[in-house]
């Protein structure tokens, strides 16, 4: 049992954090991420070609982290890979010790670095969760036996509770559950009234969800997040905070805001997702004032 499925089923608040591969071979920025927040957060996301942009292998990252003594949650899209590849690639990075893995269907190709490359999309979350229970049991997806069965892998998967009309995202979030998902990570939120609202219906699925903050280094920030991404609504509020600090005072701003947030919805959810996005530095002091 990892370190997170074994804190999540005793109902402790859990916090997980996240880094981002190079483009590039070189991992000393992304281990010195790991490094910052290692002793806060009980497992680490490793993205896989974020926002449709090529980077390292979100594998390779996940091995170096298990051989360092991290614990990963292994990102798997859709996007990039089809059925034989979803599968060799789960098969493969449970041979390197990782066994928490986090099913996502992934942005379009459009949005990234590669908008020439054709995208696959041969399986969604839902049914990548599905693979994962299939290669649980002995067998792959065209029916044939393992040699060698991953039994223990700890699956996970996202919502977007900002989504409106936040119906669809429970549907979404039910399918998930009944494929497989045993915890979610939510996308970015930032008002709690949503958060609460979406909460009271998702708590039928009785499984445990973190909530996603990504940590807001400007005001500029804020409002490409809210014209960009979807189901991504940052307040007026905070807006305001941020344009009012001068730079060097941004990040205890930020720190500040996301810690009054972080406190307001505490009481309604399992746990914290910090996608801190280069400021991992910042995060213990973020824990620290929310108490955590």
């Amino acid at each position: 049992m990892t370190k997170l499925q074994q804190a999540l089923q005793s109902g402790d608040f859990v916090v997980t954090g996240e880094i981002g591969p190079p483009k590039g071979t070189n991992m000393d920025t992304c281990m010195h991420e790991a490094d910052l927040i290692k002793d806060r957060v009980v497992a680490i996301n490793v993205t896989d070609n974020q926002s449709s942009v090529m980077h390292l292998g979100s594998i390779a990252v996940c091995a170096r982290l298990v051989q360092d003594g991290y614990e990963p949650i292994f990102q798997l899209t859709c996007r990039d890979r089809n059925r034989l590849a979803l599968e060799s690639d789960i098969l493969s990075a449970y041979t390197m010790g990782v066994r928490n893995m986090l099913s996502l269907t992934g942005d379009h190709n459009s949005a990234g670095d590669h908008p020439e490359s054709m995208p696959v999309f041969d399986l969604d979350s839902v049914s990548l969760l599905h693979t994962i229970g299939v290669l649980m049991g002995g067998k792959d997806l065209s029916g044939e036996e393992l040699d060698g069965t991953p039994t223990d892998i700890f699956a996970g998967a996202v919502v977007a509770p900002g989504i409106d009309p936040v119906e669809a995202q429970l549907y979404k979030m039910e399918a998930k559950v009944a494929a497989g998902a045993k915890f979610f990570q939510t996308q970015a939120i930032y008002d709690p009234a949503v958060f609460e609202k979406f909460m009271k219906q998702a708590s039928q699925f009785g499984v445990p969800v973190l909530a996603g903050i990504v940590l807001i280094k400007s005001a500029g920030m804020a409002r490409f997040m809210n014209g960009n991404v979807p189901g991504v609504f940052v307040p007026d509020h905070m807006i305001k905070a941020l344009s009012a600090a001068k730079r060097k005072a941004r990040p205890a701003k930020s720190v500040e805001l996301m810690a009054e947030f972080i406190n307001e919805i505490k009481p309604m959810c399992q746990g914290l997702h910090v996608m801190a996005m280069g400021w991992e530095k910042y995060v213990p002091g973020l824990l620290d004032a929310c108490d955590l």
